[in-house]
């Protein structure tokens, strides 16, 4: 386990917060976006463009950074992440991360970036899972915004 100074209720996670915050902005940005929502709208493109842009395509650039990401990272940091996500999902707290890290160890293929990006709400799952640990995205989102 990596020691850590700071707050002494923070529980130590293997991935690094930055990454979990930059995922959870960019989840966010994914989740605004509608599914397709007027294929029949029968006007012309151009005078859509500005509204298929929050349409989720297949080869949404957002989603496909998304998965990037998540694949980019070490098992042990993907078996975090999915951890978070059910922290931050159900009503567990910090006493539960060992239990969960476990499960999520033993559930862990290669498709968390389907199954995170599989809920709508993954982005708020994480930011609350984050929360559960003594976590906060605050100064990384202050870095990009």
């Amino acid at each position: 386990m990596k020691h850590h100074s700071g707050d002494p209720d923070q529980v130590a996670i293997e991935i690094p917060i930055e990454k979990v915050c930059f995922l959870i902005m960019k989840a966010r940005e994914f989740d605004v976006k509608v599914e397709g929502t007027d294929p029949d709208s029968g006007s012309n493109p151009s005078d859509d463009s500005e509204i298929s842009v929050l349409e989720d395509t297949p080869d949404d650039p957002v989603e496909q950074e998304i998965r990037s990401l998540i694949d980019d990272l070490s098992i042990d940091e993907q078996i975090d992440l999915v951890a978070l996500s059910w922290l931050g999902r159900d009503d567990y707290d910090a006493t539960d991360w060992t239990d969960l890290r476990l499960e999520a160890a033993e559930a862990h293929n290669s498709r968390t970036a389907d199954y995170l990006l599989g809920d709508p709400l993954v982005g708020d799952y994480l930011a609350e899972g984050l929360a559960a640990l003594g976590y906060s995205c605050e100064d990384v989102e202050r870095k990009y915004l």
